[in-house]
């Protein structure tokens, strides 16, 4: 199962069309997918590390978010615009390990990103997917496997934390190292790994068409949050956005991800699909 998964039951308003967004063997192993009413796709997870925090209580990400807090939402405005072929930008990348920014930021901006993207940020490729990365909020430590860590105690580090780990278990190069040191232990965490293990000695097969971030909305964050929840959109072959809700912990001094016993981001929650970004924070490395 991907990491991503679509609930099995049916509300009897829905067309028969809508398909999950984190569905596709190109990047399944661990997944963030993006799909739209005629897309399915799949996405993402894989990584390394025994000695991960552990994980408290398993609890859906509609959980966290204080009473009355929808944690999907259904944005209204114009149909997807088609964006052009994704490029790192020209902006020059942190350095691979840093001893200031990141976690080792010690009074980050606890500001909420809601209006603006983050700024001074460099993308790079992560496998096939852009990924973001800035000097103040993180990543500033790489692994030798080529693991990315160490994001600042602030709502920028976490969604900077999201997006680096979603692009990071697509990559069949990183992913399951990935998954083993940027997840907290937990079933589901064990069930992720193994699906990433298993999808690992399958062929590649073409997934269609290319994925890449769109844009992003911090759903939780309470003062000096421990977990928060980071709701990730994303943009498949130009043609649709679709936004899964990632919940995000910090435990021995940076974000790991949490997932649903089922080895999912999402467990039960149904993916978003958007017509358009009102409501998020435009965010991508597409130029």
């Amino acid at each position: 199962m991907g990491l991503f998964s679509r609930g099995t039951d049916s509300d009897g308003d829905s067309d028969g069309e809508q398909t999950s967004f984190f569905e596709e063997r190109g990047f399944i192993a661990s997944a963030i997918v993006i799909g739209a009413v005629l897309i399915c796709l799949v996405v993402w997870f894989m990584a390394r590390g025994s000695n991960s925090p552990t994980a408290g209580p398993s609890q859906s990400p509609s959980t966290l978010a204080p009473t009355g807090q929808p944690t999907e939402v259904e944005p209204t405005g114009a149909p997807a615009t088609p964006i052009n072929t994704p490029t790192p930008t020209r902006t020059a990348p942190p350095p691979p390990n840093s001893g200031t920014g990141g976690c080792h930021n010690r009074i980050p901006s606890q500001t909420i990103p809601r209006a603006a993207a983050p700024p001074a940020v460099s993308w790079q490729f992560e496998g096939k997917m852009l990924v973001p990365l800035q000097a103040e909020n993180g990543p500033a430590a790489t692994s030798p496997d080529g693991v990315r860590s160490c994001f600042s105690h602030s709502p920028t580090g976490a969604v900077l934390a999201a997006m680096v780990l979603l692009g990071q278990v697509q990559n069949p190069a990183v992913n399951v190292a990935a998954l083993r040191t940027r997840v907290l232990d937990g079933p589901g965490k064990a069930a992720a790994i193994a699906a990433a293990e298993q999808e690992n000695k399958t062929p590649p097969t073409d997934a269609g068409g290319e994925l890449q971030f769109s844009g992003f909305k911090v759903v939780y964050y309470p003062p000096n949050a421990t977990q928060t929840v980071i709701q990730v959109a994303a943009n498949f072959n130009n043609k649709a956005y679709g936004a899964l809700p990632i919940t995000m912990q910090w435990s021995h001094g940076d974000w790991y991800a949490v997932l649903q016993e089922d080895g999912s981001f999402n467990g039960s929650v149904e993916p978003d699909i958007l017509s358009g970004l009102d409501g998020y924070v435009r965010f991508s490395g597409a130029s």
